[in-house]
């Protein structure tokens, strides 16, 4: 491995498919940071990867790779963070899965024949030679190819003092085996079946759990195998396929109709349709033409174009989703704290627990038949005529694995995998679990003008024409002098006029008096343009008859010009910053969300109120320069406390976007805004906002209901193992119920945000 200068901080990343709740993970980041050298240590369970900063002087990847091992757990692949390897983690998860239902049937053939034979020893016919039988059976399920890979992680476990997951069921099911083969020498109950039947569950649990998890990680599976494999580039003349891995930014790729694109990149010849909803979530095809950009993994649906590789790798849109989405399903929500403080404590208490259990059973058991009297009139596995070894075993095996903290492990990162899964199959993209819970308090939402609430360029929205002078005329000789100008107003007017259907005419003698007018000769008329002050030092006449319209546009936040032909005012034409068609929606769902909306511009005050009035916005701050948006933002918080979130779409908007406690970036601007931003709108519509707020409201709901139902789930069965109305078979049943609870319970949240046209959830 290379030297680097000492105190360099490498990165690494492991994959490591056992690391499956929040407690395996805090088990191997305390392994890891016990090593000399180690710097930040983040794991990632939605992912099952572990990512480490080190110092290569003094600690290499085979000592980490070891310390991993030891923790009782398997590492399947040791990469650099910049490896774009999602696809070979989708082929380990796939692999681990395959492995996990192979152990499952390996070691519940067995247990299935125990069963057949122990059902008519027990209750119809003694069979003869039952317990070598069963103890043949029940051998490669507790020790062979069933419990090895447990037993093997639990003894790392032990000797690494970290307790992890596993300790709980090789001391549910060895010692019992142990103990039943004491049936040869003395007449005793056979805990062999409950041995077997334990290993059984616990192995059915971890599949099932797999395969769960696979189902509330599948927006990242789905996103991984949407990219396309290879691509058509024109080299040398001709047209060859290579794989996208070798492409290079200025090769020029062929799409033909019905292909994906491979990579990110810009349309230099063609036209056609392409389905983007990969990335946006809009079903609508998006038309694209020359100078357009692409979207790797987006499909072309009909013309043929050819595209100039701008992005590949890591850099490409599709793989920032995959990482923004990787990140968000991998970081800590802060109320997760609570579940980590119980889990971190929580198996050297149970194995307490179950030792007080056993010693307390099998001393004064006579002082508890009571209870066990009791529950036999209602559970069918209570026996209170059982001897006191039996009632001590049967109590501490049941506390050992009715115990088993996979839920509260399991209750945050499922629902943030389901929950940014769903975001980001619609165009939401949260960065963080710390973002989702900080949005379900926001009370003041801000927002930029220019570019969020409006389009962000101007358009032609009013013509005033004198008496006798029809629109087509002013419109005529307003676009022929503006035709010659690159100013945005005066684009703003030849467009509006083009889409007029208004004839063009040449313009001569142009000329341009900087930010109050224009000139020029058209059809032999001399056509002067600007604003009130310019027409009226060049003596202009009639001009009066147009002041009250000129007040009334200019109330409405319009740049409104004048336009004169040979020395006479003939009317006005007036472009705006039109408002973005959904922005009265969302502003709507704001307010039904009880947010207080504030707008703050850098726009003058009549041209804010204009588009405050007309969109319903509750509160207006107007020419506030770039630097002093932080401190509205800061006083905002002085007011209303930490809950206020920004939705910006510029460079200027970043600081902005960091100061708020929720900084949301609308994802067609600019790439430092996303950077700075908590939520990326992918789609670039305010009304995502709303969407934004109703996903993380209902994912931190699922969150705390799966808390809820871990924590209770724990605290009432322990005690009930206890006393011995749990038979062990039952608690690893339960077990395996709890855990697959909590992940079926966050996979509830597709079910709420099914319909695109779905209504409020509850939260």
């Amino acid at each position: 491995m290379s030297k680097t200068m000492k105190g360099d901080k490498s990165r690494v990343r492991f994959t490591v498919p056992g690391m499956g709740s929040d407690h395996c993970a805090g088990i191997v980041k305390t392994s890891l940071k016990r090593l000399k050298g180690m710097g930040d240590v983040r794991t990632n369970i939605a992912a099952h990867r572990v990512e480490a900063h080190y110092d290569p002087e003094v600690l290499d990847l085979e000592e980490m790779k070891t310390a991993i091992e030891k923790a009782g757990y398997d590492v399947a692949q040791v990469s650099t963070l910049d490896n774009d390897d999602y696809g070979q983690d989708v082929a380990i998860e796939e692999a681990y899965l395959s492995q996990a239902a192979k152990r499952l049937w390996i070691a519940g053939i067995p247990t299935t024949l125990i069963m057949l034979v122990m059902v008519p020893h027990m209750f119809w016919q003694p069979i003869p030679g039952y317990l070598a039988i069963i103890a043949v059976l029940a051998f490669p399920v507790v020790f062979l190819f069933g419990g090895a890979a447990t037993h093997k992680s639990s003894w790392r476990s032990l000797t690494n003092r970290t307790f992890n997951m596993d300790v709980l069921i090789s001391l549910g099911s060895v010692p019992p085996y142990l103990i039943g083969l004491v049936g040869f020498f003395y007449t005793m109950t056979s805990f062999i079946e409950m041995a077997a039947t334990i290993m059984t569950f616990h192995l059915l649990g971890r599949y099932l759990e797999a395969k769960a998890k696979g189902r509330a990680s599948q927006a990242i599976r789905k996103l991984v195998t949407m990219g396309a494999k290879t691509a058509r580039v024109e080299r040398d003349g001709k047209e060859s396929e290579v794989p996208v891995k070798e492409l290079k930014p200025g090769d020029i790729m062929a799409i033909r109709p019905g292909d994906k694109i491979p990579t990110d990149g810009e349309v230099v010849d063609g036209e056609s349709h392409l389905d983007e909803s990969i990335a946006t979530g809009e079903s609508v095809p998006v038309y694209k033409s020359k100078g357009d950009t692409v979207i790797g993994a987006t499909i072309n649906k009909e013309g043929r174009l050819r595209v100039k590789v701008t992005k590949v790798g890591g850099d490409t849109f599709l793989s920032q989703v995959i990482k923004l989405v990787e990140q968000a399903q991998g970081s800590r929500v802060p109320i997760q704290e609570f579940a980590d403080r119980m889990t971190g404590r929580f198996v050297p208490i149970v194995l307490l627990v179950a030792l007080v259990s056993f010693i307390v059973w099998l001393l004064a058991a006579d002082t508890l038949r009571p209870v066990l009297e009791w529950g036999a009139g209602f559970l069918p596995w209570v026996d209170p005529d059982a001897s006191n070894l039996v009632l001590a075993i049967l109590s501490a095996v049941a506390v050992l694995v009715i115990a088993c903290p996979c839920a509260l492990g399991l209750a945050t990162p499922t629902a943030l995998m389901v929950g940014s899964g769903i975001g980001a199959e619609r165009g939401i993209l949260i960065r963080s679990g710390e973002a989702i819970q900080t949005f379900k308090d926001i009370q003041v939402m801000v927002l930029d003008k220019t570019g969020t609430i409006t389009r962000g360029q101007p358009k032609l929205t009013e013509v005033v024409t004198a008496k006798g002078v029809t629109e087509q005329e002013l419109l005529h000789w307003a676009a022929a002098v503006e035709n010659a100008s690159e100013h945005p107003i005066a684009r703003a007017i030849v467009e509006g006029a083009v889409e007029r259907n208004v004839s063009s005419a040449e313009v001569t003698d142009f000329r341009s008096t900087g930010a109050r007018g224009v000139s020029g000769w058209v059809d032999g008329a001399f056509v002067l343009i600007g604003n009130r002050r310019l027409l009226d030092e060049e003596n202009v006449g009639a001009l009066k008859d147009f002041d009250s319209e000129l007040d009334k546009l200019e109330g409405l936040g319009r740049t409104a010009v004048l336009v004169a032909v040979d020395g006479s005012a003939r009317g006005i034409v007036a472009v705006a910053d039109t408002i973005k068609q959904e922005s009265l929606a969302a502003i709507r769902g704001m307010h039904e969300l009880g947010l207080h909306v504030v707008m703050i511009t850098g726009d003058n005050e009549r041209a804010a109120r204009a588009v405050a009035n007309e969109v319903g916005i509750d509160e207006v701050q107007a020419g506030v320069l770039p630097a002093g948006k932080v401190d509205a933002v800061r006083k905002l918080q002085e007011k209303y406390g930490n809950y206020v979130a920004m939705v910006g779409d510029g460079i200027n908007d970043a600081p902005a976007l960091k100061q708020a406690n929720v900084g949301i970036a609308i994802g067609a601007g600019a790439d430092v805004a996303i950077e700075a931003a908590d939520v990326t709108l992918v789609r670039g519509e305010l009304t995502g906002v709303v969407d934004a707020m109703h996903l993380s409201r209902a994912t931190f709901g699922k969150i705390l209901q799966n808390l809820l139902w871990a924590s209770a789930y724990n605290v009432a069965a322990i005690p009930i193992a206890a006393v011995g109305l749990l038979h062990p078979m039952i608690g690893v049943v339960a077990m395996t119920a709890s855990s697959l609870s909590v992940i079926g319970n966050s996979l509830l949240l597709k079910r709420q945000f099914s319909s695109p046209k779905r209504k409020k959830p509850r939260t």
